[in-house]
């Protein structure tokens, strides 16, 4: 099954330079969607997104093209592979180059979108349209996509993260079915641990938050945290899904070998988006990750069999397990479109009209967007796919919260991670204030 490579990995490197480059200056001010323009005549607009590979190209221009069959009026200028620093630009220069549409992979920006004004709050347009964004979207969608009470984005397709395994390597350490439970993970991981000289010869699981997509947040998504208090301050010392969450990381980590030892594996493995992944040769027997590695690993010919779960949940929520962590692609409109009506045209059809959403989701091969899009009986896909579908329309699944700084505090959060899981932090709980106080200080300067 193809897969949308590229996307997946800019995504991952945007998170991690998301404060840099994103609207580092506040710009425009935001419309009160008192938008004038007549959408029922001859307009064009530009419409900027990020997508680079061929087959995504193809599919973005085919989605753009049923939206101008049903309104012939709307004509639409399509710019691909636009990074966020480049339509963070086109943002706050405006002029009739600039993007009335865009779309951005990146969604732990949405919090500098929303509150720099770069992007219109979309609500009263969805509320003039008649649309119900709570029954339309997916729960974990319907978060990331506003901020501090401004929807000023929308999903436009999604990621969903799930556990691969390794079915081969299963029967042949007497496992009958994938782990529900941690508990049930860690003895699986430690069952499916192969030592050879020092190393191993098949590792169980890759713990380690350098691992490949086993980031703090995709982990902790199956413990529901609460990054923020109703204060806007940090809850990662005051929460308590946080400590049991770095806990049974750190305690996974020193079963199966210790950091050191586990570094040193991992340093002779594959990266993460070639052939040679360690999942792909069957060098590691389970791997978190999202929808988009199951035709990377088929297209890779692995000789073993390959099965999809949702991700292990704690003991104590058993009855949440089939969630998961969601994230995704966002559209907006600009603020300095002077073309703002037949813009949101546009953004509702990519975004709401279940169709046109299908299609995409077909074409790209990512996870449809709205709860509609992920009943369609349109819907191709390998029958394990829908494992990541029915992740998505899980309301236990969950996603991180938008901030006014990005995804900082996240990083904040996965640099105490390594901290931790390496011993350089021994005591968790005085590691989790210091952290906390520091995501505070960020978010206040950012202000």
């Amino acid at each position: 099954m193809p897969t949308a490579i590229p996307r997946a990995a800019r995504k991952a490197a945007f998170v991690l330079t998301a404060s840099a480059v994103l609207l580092t200056a506040a710009c425009t001010g935001q419309s009160d969607s008192g938008a004038t323009d007549d959408p029922s005549k001859d307009t064009t607009i530009n419409f900027w997104h990020a997508w680079s590979a061929p087959n995504e190209v193809k599919a973005v221009e085919s989605l753009v093209a049923g939206f101008e069959k049903t309104h012939p009026n709307i004509h639409v200028n399509v710019v691909g592979n636009m990074t966020d620093d480049k339509i963070n630009q086109a943002l706050r220069g405006g002029g009739d180059r600039a993007p009335d549409v865009i779309s951005s992979f990146t969604t732990n920006n949405v919090g500098k979108f929303c509150s720099s004004g770069a992007l219109i709050d979309l609500d009263p347009f969805f509320k003039k349209a008649g649309i119900d964004p709570e029954t339309t979207f997916p729960k974990a969608m319907n978060e990331y996509t506003r901020f501090d009470g401004n929807r000023c984005t929308v999903p436009l397709l999604g990621d969903a993260y799930g556990l691969y395994y390794n079915k081969t390597a299963f029967e042949k350490a007497g496992i009958a079915h994938p782990p529900k439970t941690w508990s049930e993970f860690e003895a699986d991981a430690k069952k499916l641990t192969i030592p050879q000289g020092g190393t191993y010869k098949q590792l169980g699981f890759m713990p380690d938050y350098h691992g490949w997509e086993s980031t703090t947040e995709h982990y902790f998504a199956q413990f529901s945290p609460t990054y923020f208090g109703k204060d806007g301050k940090s809850a990662l010392a005051t929460d308590p899904a946080f400590e049991k969450g770095f806990t049974l990381q750190k305690k996974l980590v020193d079963e199966l070998g210790g950091f050191q030892k586990l570094e040193k594996f991992r340093a002779t493995l594959g990266d993460e988006w070639g052939p040679k992944h360690p999942f792909h040769t069957g060098q590691v027997a389970m791997q978190l990750d999202g929808e988009w590695r199951l035709g990377m690993a088929e297209e890779a010919r692995p000789k073993f069999e390959i099965g999809v779960a949702p991700l292990p949940v704690p003991d104590d929520q058993a009855d949440q397990y089939g969630k998961g962590y969601i994230t995704g692609t966002i559209a907006g409109v600009a603020a300095t479109s002077h073309k703002q009506n037949a813009a949101w045209e546009l953004v509702k059809y990519m975004t709401t009209d279940t169709d046109a959403v299908v299609g995409f989701a077909n074409d790209i091969h990512n996870v449809p967007s709205t709860l509609a899009a992920l009943k369609s009986p349109k819907l191709k896909y390998d029958p394990r796919f829908k494992t990541f579908l029915d992740i998505a329309a899980n309301p236990d699944s969950t996603t991180s919260p938008a901030s006014i700084n990005g995804g900082v505090y996240l990083v904040t959060i996965q640099q105490f991670g390594y901290d931790y899981e390496s011993g350089k932090v021994t005591d968790l709980k005085a590691g989790l204030r210091k952290t906390a106080a520091q995501i505070d200080t960020d978010i206040a300067q950012a202000k």
